[in-house]
């Protein structure tokens, strides 16, 4: 789910076991097999990155998993599976295509499925990018604009059912720019609502169809975990009333992030983003601040308007073994116009990272906002 979440220790524990009995199902048997608690601590304090699947054809699987829990989610279990892979033709030396399967369920009656990632063809001539997600969330609402939702006394309640579907299908033109096609499906249902007048009149089932482009220039030395290089992504959708939109708009969007060594295992590495609706935007179309990768620490969704802009700064320390820190600046607004742009929210955060291995990192971030807006987010591989 994307939003802020308490994992479990035992999460990064039984990462570690399926992570270490993916990778090593193809080492030699010895004649005295460790116990399960060795096997943890061995991987724990193992090498600091997996370097030995760079240069491998075969599929990579790794299983992630294992309880957590939040003030929203209550308690939860949360399954995934990274899988890694080259397409044939493909340099054994090249990136590999990335796919994220998730699955997760709780107690207070949060459930999703999805997958998301990116596949990339032989000479990385042409990608893939796709994210597709249907969850069930009890989430909190404040209505649309920044003076809603920055008065907690407008704290409601809302069930959503929520299908995304969008993928992108770019050629490379030039070296490290990549263009094409881009579509989009979003469908919303509000099945409850405790404060309907919070939707200002608007419907509670949403669809909505989008055509356009994307654009991306990309000189990162990996696409996940990248610690070098430049990306900018630009896309531009168009949801108009022939498509079936009730409530036509379009959506420009865009982000743009740098990384740079600083010394031995330190990196810095900023960004800046941005999306900006014209039209009709409807209450769940809107841009909305927080979750797990900007703005961490705020309540995804609380702060919505037609358009968003964010940007942060980040310091990643590599400490022992897999093991590293990274502690971030931000500010971010929702607004609607010139003037509702000034209301700035601030950002900073301190986080944990566990690399499985070079290309996947476990995420662990606490963030801080405004006044008793704070908290714990934990993913995989970087924020950007």
């Amino acid at each position: 789910m994307k939003r802020t979440l308490i994992y479990l220790v035992i999460t990064l524990c039984c990462s570690s076991v399926f992570a270490a009995s993916v990778e090593q199902a193809d080492s030699v048997v010895t004649a005295r097999k460790p116990n399960l608690l060795q096997r943890v601590v061995g991987y724990a304090v193992g090498n600091e990155i997996d370097t030995s699947t760079v240069n491998a054809l075969r599929p990579k699987l790794m299983a992630l998993g294992g309880p957590y829990y939040s003030t929203d989610a209550k308690l939860g279990m949360v399954l995934a599976g990274m899988l890694s892979f080259r397409m044939k033709g493909s340099d054994p030396r090249s990136q590999a295509s990335n796919l994220m399967l998730f699955s997760g369920i709780s107690t207070a009656g949060f459930w999703q499925v999805g997958i998301s990632g990116a596949v990339l063809f032989p000479r990385d001539k042409r990608r893939i990018n796709a994210d597709l997600l249907f969850n069930y969330s009890p989430i909190h609402f404040w209505g649309i604009g920044y003076a809603m939702a920055d008065n907690d006394s407008n704290e409601g309640h809302l069930h959503q059912q929520e299908l995304r579907c969008e993928a992108d299908y770019v050629l490379r033109v030039a070296p490290h720019l990549y263009v094409g096609p881009a579509l989009a499906l979003n469908r919303v249902r509000c099945s409850h609502i405790d404060r309907p007048e919070l939707l200002n009149g608007q419907d509670r089932l949403l669809r909505n169809y989008g055509v356009g482009f994307s654009l991306h220039y990309d000189t990162r030395d990996q696409i996940t975990n990248a610690t070098s290089g430049f990306y900018l992504s630009l896309r531009q959708l168009f949801r108009p009333s022939w498509l079936g939109n009730h409530y036509a708009f379009s959506t420009t969007s865009f982000s743009a992030s740098a990384r740079q060594s600083l010394w031995e295992g330190g990196v810095v590495a900023g960004e800046v983003r941005g999306v900006f609706n014209f039209g009709n935007p409807s209450w769940a179309m809107l841009a909305q601040l927080g979750g797990n990768d900007n703005m961490r620490g705020y309540y995804n969704g609380r702060y919505r308007d037609k358009h968003l802009m964010t940007a942060q700064v980040e310091v990643r320390q590599h400490v022992w073994k897999r093991s590293g820190l990274a502690a971030w600046v931000g500010v971010g607004t929702a607004f609607h116009d010139a003037i509702s742009f000034g209301n700035l929210l601030p950002n900073y955060g301190i986080g944990y990272r566990f690399h499985l291995r070079k290309t996947l990192v476990l995420r662990l971030d606490y963030g801080f906002g405004k006044v008793h807006q704070n908290g714990f987010v934990m993913s995989v591989n970087e924020a950007f």
